[in-house]
């Protein structure tokens, strides 16, 4: 695995913190020339060093990074004391700003480099998975909020959900994102959930933008950024076989978020796509499953939530997520989700 680079050369930035009666003691920023990879996980430390034993307040520096939307963060840490930039997903240069109310402002200068990785090889860059066991955990809290959430909307129904593929690329569009009172808000959701959200990106701050969705099937590389290979529109054949993986055909290996795909041959929209909820969000229930019909001649269709068991017993034997359905293709889970065996 590909490691941050750092350049040979050491260079202090010279700051002055603490009191005016017992003089004040000299903080040294140690910057290296620094490279590290724009993966959302690399990091690089600048030591602080104190001229004498005294040691600043932690309280009274602050660090601020410029254009901080998918660059990264910056923080502070103590025991021994460093300036500390965590990636973002967005490659360039990243500017660091350490100050203080009896400091003497100090900027630090990292670039970070494309990360162009697909560990799987299934088309997905190594920058849009979530490493991160508590990010895969609020994507799908909020995917299966969001979904489910509309179930309930009626004619409030967002205009752009009209089949299947809408109700996945809106929930999956608005899991990235931030969520604060003017979203939920806008979402009709009263208070903002006690949900975390994703920190490794939010959309749209990543090397793809608002275009989230891989469109043709093959290994990621870096020319897909700008060919049209990730795009914003996708039917829900290319999302699932382009942006997602087979788990099993065993529905109960299913975990909330996940997908459960069809093929219908007599239809004239033959696939088709429901999320698995779990534990509803806004209710008991641990089994729930929410899709939208999509349109049938002159009827619009409509957003439908059931649970599980009942549609293990669905009258029309097509739509059983069983393994004896050859029209069931079965479960599905994003790659952003997908982890080492």
């Amino acid at each position: 695995m590909r490691t941050a680079h750092i350049a040979a050369g050491i260079f202090f930035f010279w700051v002055a913190v603490g009191c005016r009666d017992r003089g004040l003691p000299i903080l040294a920023v140690e910057v290296q020339q620094s490279e590290v990879i724009a993966d959302g996980r690399s990091t690089v430390r600048f030591p602080l060093h104190v001229s004498r034993r005294e040691s600043p307040d932690l309280h009274d520096l602050t660090v601020q990074l410029l254009g901080e939307h998918g660059h990264g963060q910056a923080f502070i840490e103590g025991m021994p004391l460093a300036l500390v930039y965590r990636a973002g997903v967005l490659p360039g240069t990243v500017t660091l700003t350490l100050s203080g109310k009896m400091v003497k402002p100090a900027t630090v200068t990292v670039t970070s480099v494309p990360d162009y990785r697909d560990s799987f090889g299934d088309g997905t860059p190594d920058f849009l998975r979530l490493d991160l066991v508590t990010d895969r955990q609020a994507f799908r809290r909020w995917f299966t909020l969001i979904a489910e959430h509309e179930a309930f909307a009626g004619s409030g129904l967002p205009a752009e959900i009209r089949d299947c593929a809408a109700l996945l690329r809106y929930s999956y569009r608005g899991a990235m994102r931030r969520h604060d009172a003017v979203w939920a808000t806008t979402m009709d959701l009263g208070a903002v959930p006690a949900v975390a959200d994703v920190t490794k990106y939010q959309y749209p701050y990543t090397p793809v933008g608002s275009r989230l969705f891989r469109v043709k099937e093959g290994r990621f590389a870096p020319t897909d950024l700008s060919d049209g290979t990730f795009a914003e529109f996708a039917d829900v054949k290319t999302m699932v076989l382009a942006n997602a993986h087979l788990v099993s055909r065993d529905v109960r290996r299913a975990l909330p978020g996940d997908l459960l795909f069809y093929r219908q041959f007599e239809q004239r929209s033959p696939f088709h796509s429901m999320i698995f909820v779990g534990r509803s969000n806004f209710g008991p229930g641990d089994d729930w499953v929410v899709y939208h019909t999509g349109p049938d001649g002159t009827w619009p269709g409509e957003m439908r939530r059931v649970q599980l068991s009942s549609l293990l017993r669905h009258p029309d034997p097509r739509w059983r997520p069983v393994p004896g359905n050859r029209n069931f293709l079965g479960v599905y889970r994003w790659n952003i989700l997908r982890e080492a065996n």
